[in-house]
């Protein structure tokens, strides 16, 4: 008869998660998840399997919450298209002040990842791609519905705004990661928003 777990599976992944998000997987070493989760490494182990199998539910579980919560965000029909996106690019900033390390944000898991990752792991590349393509589709149907309400009058493609955004939003993080402020990401996101909107 197996023994049953004495911990708690979920808080350990959120605990892994972070350690992932602010060292990356590669620097992540086995002993700074059993810190990080207070388990032993027979517990993660056994639980687990291996550092990458924790390593891709962590980020599961993070694109799961971040990309539902832009998505919330994005379908909300009580904003206009451009209050949308603004209220997205305020969520990102929240975010990237709230997760500072000495003066440098965590950045994205997804965009850390990216960099990181996914020209040598096609596990971790397919989690990615299917995330931005999710988003990327609702970008493009807040841009639709923009041109619709008169709140985005860009004369772009919808699918090309939507990869402009992604990419602006993707490059706030990494600015974040390098000491860019509160202020800095602000001006990313009205200048941003002007090319949508002006």
């Amino acid at each position: 008869m197996a023994r049953p777990r004495t911990f708690d599976e979920e808080r350990a992944l959120d605990a892994a998660m972070r350690t992932f998000w602010e060292k990356g997987y590669e620097a992540t070493s086995t002993q700074d998840l059993c810190d990080a989760t207070g388990l032993g490494r027979s517990s993660i182990y056994n639980t687990f399997k291996s550092k990458h199998d924790l390593f891709e539910r962590a980020l599961a579980r993070y694109i799961d919450s971040m990309t539902t919560a832009q998505l919330a965000v994005m379908e909300d029909v009580r904003l206009s298209a451009a209050d949308r996106i603004r209220t997205l690019f305020a969520m990102v900033i929240d975010g990237e002040t709230e997760h500072r390390t000495d003066g440098r944000g965590l950045g994205c898991l997804t965009v850390n990842t990216t960099v990181e990752l996914v020209a040598r792991d096609a596990r971790a590349a397919g989690m990615l791609e299917r995330d931005t393509t999710r988003r990327l589709a609702a970008l493009r149907a807040v841009f639709e519905e923009g041109r619709r309400d008169g709140s985005i009058t860009s004369s772009r493609d919808t699918g090309a705004l939507a990869r402009f955004v992604n990419a602006a939003i993707g490059g706030m993080r990494i600015s974040s990661q390098g000491g860019a402020d509160r202020a800095a990401l602000e001006s990313i996101a009205e200048i941003t928003m002007d090319a949508l909107t002006g």
